[in-house]
């Protein structure tokens, strides 16, 4: 992130990421409604602006990785001016690919043709409707995010790889009295 936009997110009061369709109580570790961890949804409003914007980061890196693999943008220009047309927000932090899946997850029943907008979907999945192809990245972010959440709790649970190896009795220097 460039200073500018450091600035931009620690001055904005940052607001929960729900999506009103909580699977946590459900019994869910990871929500597939907003994708946060269980113990992250619990303790949001306890959370520092930092905390909160590192879990936004991780959720947006992640959906960027998934739309990455399933779409192009081959004109960020158009899409902007799509986003702009559509009244959805841009913020200088987002990235090209978070703006592209806003589109198709906001405009999925709507949109006829998704290159009116700057964005190509891959060749595996060109003829697939833009419901589908929505369902597909929320499905594929979702397992992403338990994956991702399995990570964390297999690297909580196990020993450091590195072991702290105990000191060796000093011995007190030639010269030291």
């Amino acid at each position: 992130l460039t200073f500018f936009k450091l600035i931009l997110m620690c001055s904005q009061k940052i607001k929960t990421p729900c999506v009103g369709l909580c699977s946590t109580v459900f019994g869910d570790l990871v929500c597939r409604g907003c994708k946060r961890f269980h113990h992250e949804i619990v303790g949001w409003n306890g959370y520092s602006e930092t905390d909160k914007q590192a879990v936004l980061w991780r959720l947006e890196h992640l959906l960027d990785r998934v739309t990455q693999g399933l779409v192009d943008v081959f004109d960020e220009a158009l899409l902007k001016d799509q986003l702009t047309r559509r009244r959805i927000q841009l913020r200088p932090e987002h990235s090209i690919y978070y703006l592209a899946y806003q589109v198709i997850r906001r405009g999925a029943d709507t949109i006829k043709r998704i290159e009116d907008y700057g964005i190509r979907l891959a060749p595996q999945i060109r003829g697939m409707s833009l419901v589908d192809v929505r369902a597909l990245i929320d499905k594929e972010f979702f397992v992403l995010s338990e994956m991702h959440y399995q990570r964390i709790q297999t690297q909580a649970r196990s020993p450091a790889r590195h072991p702290v190896q105990p000191r060796a009795a000093s011995r007190p220097s030639p010269t030291a009295e």
